[in-house]
């Protein structure tokens, strides 16, 4: 399943939210800083879909708030 996330760093908690159906906006506690970010939000959409950290790939955007993630369910 491919997704289409923007990603808000430095939140005040974890949180997901989907706003439309593919498209999500996801609020991390990690900074946009050495990967963190990217790190966070792979552990996050992991524990909301409920499947593994390695299912979730970042395919575009590791660079933007605005990602491209593929999710193997």
């Amino acid at each position: 399943m491919r997704i289409y996330v923007k990603v808000i760093p430095r939140s005040s908690l974890n949180k997901v939210e989907k706003l439309s159906e593919g498209e999500y906006k996801v609020k991390l506690m990690a900074p946009p800083v050495d990967g963190a970010a990217n790190a966070a939000l792979g552990q996050v959409l992991a524990e909301y879909f409920g499947v593994k950290k390695a299912a979730v790939t970042i395919v575009g955007g590791k660079t933007t708030s605005k990602k491209i993630v593929d999710i193997n369910l």
